[in-house]
């Protein structure tokens, strides 16, 4: 599937192990997604996105929070000066979900939104 195709998908509500991707459909999956890594043994997925400044991090970090919030899927975020951290994970499927993919696809499309 493409970052096209993520993006364009909303997330659904998932709870339990059985919607875990498993090891060879994340790394598969991952391919549509640059730069982003696979942490804690599979559990979740990461990128950190790099801007000139505060006020631009800020600006991403509230419109990720706004995409977020209607998914109703949220990140954990590591905010500094001229980064962000994020980090996607389905707690109540203790792992990775489409719904993080889903998630991070929409990080990608505002960063390059923000680049513009």
């Amino acid at each position: 599937m493409t970052l096209a195709n993520y993006q364009s998908r909303h997330c659904q509500p998932l709870k339990g192990a059985e919607h875990q991707l498993a090891a060879d459909a994340l790394e598969t999956a991952m391919r549509s997604f640059p730069d982003w890594l696979v942490i804690d043994n599979g559990k979740a997925i990461c990128k950190t996105y790099s801007f000139p400044d505060y006020y631009h991090t800020m600006a991403f970090v509230n419109a990720l929070a706004y995409v977020a919030h209607g998914e109703d899927h949220h990140p954990d975020l590591g905010v500094h000066y001229n980064r962000c951290v994020v980090r996607f994970s389905t707690h109540d499927a203790d792992g990775v979900t489409d719904n993080d993919l889903i998630c991070a696809a929409k990080a990608e499309a505002l960063f390059a939104d923000a680049a513009k």
